[in-house]
């Protein structure tokens, strides 16, 4: 369905510009009609969402991003006013779902709690089956319990089943599918002719002092932004990491120990015949059972040939008894430890005498053995230096951390015993206004706003110790600063008489265009210089903005060639020629289907976002605005 949407998305965005429905939530400035009050950043129609519920659910947000762009998101991206909106109006939303949700009766029950996590892939063992310890390793590292997360997983289930009827349930016709193929698949044959200003900027005659009136009434294009160039020291993985050096005995032993990690471990295949027997069995039902095997293992002896007969005769296990008891390939420690240890010394050919195990007891007969491929310890010793020393890193990150905080803080008229700790000379940065750094561990919000603080500019201290990314730390300190200055007229006038010259151009060339159209429109020859033809669509616009391809396809073409015009971004008048239509060829079936589910996906998803509308149109809710705007602390 997302490659649907993909290959699809101009069809996506003129199916939204023709059913897009006027549901959209209100914006924040809804939120302030009371102020709510506390360490609460909102109440949605009487339950609050704390402070703490709105920083975890901003660092979930931050990491997730963090995560699909490699680490490379803009800092001042992740916690900006917008970010921090959509997060609340997230959580706002979940409050009015579950809320109704739970007075429509939407319930999960227990059983299907368990269920659901059970089945969860990220819990599931080797075996394939839901594992304990990996549950607990997972909340552990979540740093939290299970009740917590259980709720959390409650919750979600719910607003599954609050949205799911909306966004399951929708049907786009089968007209309906064509209708909107024609139109974004439709092609139209275009030249284009650009009306320049540069033509009319030698009869443009600007007043003497229109440069200095522009000036006066806009002053903010002039001002330049306070400025600071900070001292810095850096406490990073990767500024520890050429100070880390690890023993030979240690690179050894981590390759002894984590052999698999470096090739592809040795792997067999092999039969078995199972004669089962229940592990809570009393000793004469296993006796019973040996003896069984032992019977069968005689007959082999005999006639070893016979193994495929006999597993389909007498082995009671039924995935592969069918198969002449061949249990595939398989690696060392992927069965039961009785029978692994008995595969993997045997030989190709070898038949087992019984072997005990939970289960009952096994005959086996090895089939083929493929012999791993692992690196030799030379080959991989760069590789298990670079790991062990990033975790040697990491440690001496952790132990470092709290040093560094103290020491910046307690010392704060100098960054140099900072310095020392790190072993690292102090970097002085370019100029950084208050929302910009071009290094990008300087470009952290709360870095920047520290650099621009009281504290900073005027009582000479270091800021505190900020983690800027997962691992890295800075602590900085004013090295020079330009207070906000607005240029002196002189030094800008040249520039706003070209810039008014190029605006009144542009105008004269839009009048110009404009008429030229009409006596297009008329009939009348014009003496225009036109583009080549080029076939254009919604789907495939050659490079054309989107101003212009929308008059394209708003020209009348009953009758061609039809004309259409618009102003230009980058100034003057484009004229348009459309001098043929090329219809689509009719949307096969298959198409036909994957389009209709996009279409209906989609209306589902605007139903929704239309019942999200009318709830949070009906419930009463306030923002604590003081809270909201709050950086972490």
């Amino acid at each position: 369905m997302f490659d649907l949407v993909q290959r699809n998305k101009k069809i996506i965005q003129i199916v939204l510009a023709i059913v897009l429905l006027p549901f959209a939530f209100f914006g924040v400035d809804s939120y302030f009609r009371d102020s709510a009050t506390g360490a609460t950043i909102a109440k949605v129609a009487g339950s609050e969402i704390s402070e703490q519920e709105f920083q975890q659910a901003l660092r979930d947000r931050q990491e997730q991003l963090r995560s699909m762009s490699g680490g490379r998101v803009d800092p001042a991206l992740l916690d900006s006013p917008e970010m921090r909106f959509s997060v609340l109006e997230s959580l706002v939303r979940q409050r009015l779902l579950i809320r109704q949700g739970v007075k429509n009766g939407v319930t999960v029950t227990p059983e299907q709690l368990r269920a659901y996590i059970s089945e969860a892939p990220i819990f599931q063992g080797d075996d394939g089956k839901f594992s304990m310890a990996r549950y607990e390793q997972f909340l552990k590292g979540q740093n939290t319990n299970a009740a917590i997360f259980e709720n959390r997983v409650r919750q979600d289930l719910i607003l599954t089943q609050m949205s799911d009827p909306y966004q399951q349930s929708s049907f786009i016709p089968r007209s309906v599918a064509e209708r909107l193929h024609r139109i974004t698949e439709q092609q139209r044959e275009v030249s284009r002719s650009l009306i320049a200003p540069e033509k009319f900027v030698s009869s443009v005659k600007l007043e003497p002092d229109a440069p200095q009136k522009y000036y006066e009434g806009h002053q903010d294009e002039f001002r330049i932004a306070e400025q600071v160039r900070a001292e810095y020291v850096v406490l990073s993985l990767d500024s520890l990491l050429p100070q880390i050096q690890v023993e030979p005995a240690e690179l050894k032993k981590y390759y002894d120990e984590h052999q698999r990690e470096f090739g592809v471990p040795e792997t067999r295949q092999a039969s078995h015949i199972l004669i089962a027997v229940d592990k809570s069995a009393d000793a004469a039902a296993r006796q019973k059972a040996k003896a069984k095997a032992d019977e069968v293992a005689a007959e082999l002896k005999k006639n070893p040939n016979s193994f495929a007969e006999l597993a389909k005769k007498y082995s009671q296990d039924p995935g592969s008894a069918a198969k002449g008891g061949d249990l595939g390939t398989f690696s060392r420690g992927s069965m039961v430890k009785g029978f692994d240890d008995a595969v993997f010394s045997m030989k190709v050919g070898e038949i087992s005498a019984p072997v005990e195990t939970e289960y009952g007891y096994h005959i086996i007969r090895v089939t083929a053995i493929n012999a791993g491929s692992i690196k030799s310890f030379d080959q991989v010793r760069p590789e298990i230096e670079r790991e062990l020393k990033k975790q040697h890193a990491g440690r001496r990150l952790a132990e470092l951390a709290e040093q560094f905080n103290n020491i910046v803080f307690e010392q704060s008229d100098t960054l140099k015993p900072a310095a020392e700790l790190v072993k690292q000379a102090p970097q002085t940065s370019g100029w950084i206004t208050r929302s910009h750094a071009d290094d990008p561990r300087l470009n952290h919000p709360k870095l920047l706003q520290a650099l621009f603080s009281e504290d900073v500019l005027v009582n000479k201290r270091n800021t505190e110790a900020i983690e800027v990314a997962p691992g890295t730390i800075v602590a900085a300190r004013l090295a020079d600063h330009k207070p906000a200055r607005v240029q002196a007229f002189e030094d800008v006038k040249a520039a706003i008489e070209k810039k008014l010259l190029q605006t009144r151009a542009s105008q004269l060339a839009a009048e110009d265009g404009r008429k030229q159209l009409d006596q297009l429109r008329e009939g009348k020859a014009a003496e225009l210089k036109w583009s080549t033809p080029e076939l254009v669509s919604r789907a495939d616009p050659k490079g054309f903005t989107e101003p212009v391809l929308r008059q394209v396809f708003k020209a009348d073409a009953d009758k061609l060639p039809a004309y259409a015009g618009v102003e230009a971004p980058e100034g003057g008048y484009m004229l348009l020629k459309v001098t043929r239509l090329v219809e689509p060829q009719k949307i096969d079936s298959a198409q036909q289907k994957q389009l209709s589910e996009a279409l209906a996906q989609m209306v589902g998803e605007e139903q929704f976002t239309a019942y999200l509308a009318s709830l949070k149109s009906r419930a009463k809710i306030s923002l604590n605005k003081d809270a909201f705007e709050k950086k972490e602390r």
